[in-house]
């Protein structure tokens, strides 16, 4: 037997990359009977046959799994902003944020077209890194930053997320020159149709690691967070959650609340704790409704 990743599914037919070749292979009849999916980035064993074509026979187990677009054992999400055209909605990037949280997946921010900036970095930057989050500066047009986030795809599965038109197709083909991902392709899923089938690839990247070709969370919908939860999912608030007078504290209109005072105090970004609030509505009156 073969240990390979499946880097693309077609027709049937699962494109499994093994350390050396590449293998065409058909699913094991069981897989029929089981119902069990084989989805892209799923590590497999393969049953050779002649000519690189092989059966897969068993799948290894998940780390996790992303349903849109359905990729398993996602190491990273690139959630990429641009500077301006279109401007950062840092609302919209700390909703990315809890959503690659929410689905294990470890999330970098990747700020883009910095060329357009009269000043070094925007201050917003400085509080996503003392955070604790990855944050990198990238120019597609300058080469700024091209480096830096080469060596944190080595080696990894990772998806691209953010809005339109912040320059993901060119970074990718900054970073895999010869990728030739007409600009815009990958945010085509904005223009498809309802009914139109999208086939998610891994793309193997000359200086090491996969990058899928479909951006990631093309629903911008939170993950299933109990509203007790959503706190956990921003890390500057985990170590003042366990201060707070009450158990059961929301963080939101109660007293005696460590990360209110916390905020008071400046050592949570005021801007970020809006997000929670936000976000907190969201999932009460989601419960609310169920």
């Amino acid at each position: 037997m073969i240990e390979g990743i499946v880097i693309k599914a077609y027709s049937g037919y699962y494109y499994v990359q093994s350390d050396s070749e590449q293998w065409v292979c058909r699913l094991r009849g069981k897989f029929r009977l089981t119902k069990e999916t084989v989805l892209v980035g799923d590590q497999v064993k393969v049953k050779p046959a002649e000519k690189n074509t092989g059966t897969v026979y068993e799948v290894l187990s998940r780390r996790n799994k992303l349903l849109r677009p359905p990729v398993a054992n996602v190491d990273q999400a690139v959630i990429t902003f641009a500077v301006s055209n279109p401007e950062p909605n840092l609302d919209l990037l700390d909703r990315f944020l809890v959503m690659a949280e929410g689905a294990g997946i470890m999330p970098v921010i990747c700020l883009n077209k910095v060329d357009l900036l009269d000043i070094d970095e925007p201050e917003w930057m400085e509080v996503y890194r003392q955070v604790g989050y990855t944050v990198i500066a990238t120019s597609a047009k300058g080469k700024k930053g091209i480096a830096e986030i080469k060596d944190v795809l080595k080696d990894k599965i990772s998806v691209f997320a953010g809005p339109s038109g912040v320059g993901k197709s060119s970074l990718l083909n900054s970073i895999h020159p010869g990728l030739e991902l007409k600009t815009g392709d990958i945010s085509r899923k904005l223009k498809r149709g309802k009914h139109t089938t999208r086939h998610v690839e891994l793309i193997p990247l000359e200086s090491g690691g996969l990058v899928a070709d479909t951006p990631g969370f093309s629903s911008l919908q939170l993950p299933e967070i109990a509203s007790t939860d959503l706190a956990y999912y921003f890390p500057e608030m985990e170590e003042f959650v366990g201060s707070c007078r009450f158990n059961s504290c929301s963080h939101n209109k109660e007293p005696h609340c460590a990360v209110k005072e916390a905020v008071q105090s400046g050592e949570i970004d005021y801007r970020r704790y809006n997000s929670y609030l936000q976000f907190l509505k969201e999932i009460i009156d989601k419960e609310r409704r169920h």
